[in-house]
């Protein structure tokens, strides 16, 4: 199918290890993430001019971030752009540069916050841009493409030839290039030689209830949500530090079939009885839990933490 034609693509830049440089072209894991433009890692995409087929490119540099450092005023920026192009008649789609780290998590928080049916497509790179053979050039090749492409909406992440959804999309390997899954949802689909195949159509997501008051409220004042992890030995002092700290919401991310360590399941279970928000995950990488494995509130189906952390975040804004 040809790409749909289109007058503008929106870049944002928000830095990684894609905008990443380190002092040798060996070096793989020893350079500093975010020091190149967005504009600068766009001439370095051999053949962009005839992927775009005649559609002009508007970039903006968001941030400059080592991704392990985002951070909910990024989010809210990040959003607010988003909200600001894709609402423009002219513009048919944003491509995202961001770094791998925590890429999982500001897709599903934009899948949350963002209201349109055009395609925002995060994208980035394992290697920096100063590698011998750095993969950014490539991924971002594979994002124009799907942004282009008349069948792609929603949050999107494109990685290595694969097309992810927001809610599946995991980074499963510290290293490699093919550094993202979705479990065993699959990907969405795949891009070939500059051609998009899909396996499945690209699922709408409803807009959270409270995306309005993310897009507005201060960043600093949302709701304090932290992940806990179920594991042999496990302290329930931890809950009652965190209660007494402040915080508003729990995650646990439960072995197995979402089974929590008794010590931690009491804890977490006396916390709900008092008004704290729980949510309970597994920390298995695939699958989601079944039936109503613990007495805690489950996250919603197949969210891993960190994701469910999101979601509970906003839940609590209302």
């Amino acid at each position: 199918m040809d790409a749909k034609k289109i007058q503008k693509i929106v870049v944002l830049g928000t830095g990684g290890t894609i905008a990443g440089t380190a002092a040798s072209a060996s070096d793989h894991t020893g350079y500093t993430a975010g020091q190149l433009g967005v504009q600068h890692l766009l001439h370095a995409v051999p053949g962009l001019s005839d992927a775009l087929q005649g559609d002009a490119l508007v970039c903006e540099q968001l941030a400059q971030l080592d991704s392990k450092d985002m951070d909910h005023a990024t989010w809210q920026a990040l959003a607010q752009r988003c909200t600001h192009w894709l609402a423009q008649s002219d513009v048919g789609g944003i491509v995202i540069t961001h770094g791998t780290d925590t890429l999982e998590e500001t897709a599903w928080f934009l899948q949350q916050v963002l209201d349109s049916p055009k395609p925002v497509v995060l994208t980035c790179a394992m290697r920096p841009a100063s590698a011998l053979t750095p993969d950014g050039p490539q991924n971002l090749l594979d994002a124009m493409a799907v942004v282009r492409d008349p069948m792609a909406h929603g949050v999107l992440a494109v990685c290595a030839g694969r097309i992810h959804s927001a809610r599946d999309v995991q980074k499963v390997h510290p290293y490699r290039l093919d550094a993202f899954s979705s479990g065993d949802a699959g990907p969405l689909g795949w891009v070939e030689q500059g051609q998009v195949r899909w396996a499945y159509p690209c699922q709408s997501a409803e807009q959270h209830p409270h995306a309005q008051r993310a897009l507005n409220q201060s960043a600093a004042g949302w709701p304090w949500v932290a992940v806990l992890l179920s594991h042999a030995g496990a302290d329930a002092r931890q809950v009652s530090a965190l209660v007494a700290a402040g915080v508003k919401g729990l995650v646990v991310a439960g072995t197995g079939n979402g089974t929590v360590h008794h010590h931690l399941l009491n804890a977490l279970a006396q916390a709900q009885t008092q008004g704290m928000a729980v949510r309970l995950t597994t920390r298995c990488a695939e699958g989601q839990l079944v039936g109503q494995p613990a007495a805690l509130q489950t996250a919603p189906g197949g969210l891993n933490a960190c994701k469910a952390r999101v979601s509970l975040m906003l839940d609590l804004m209302g």
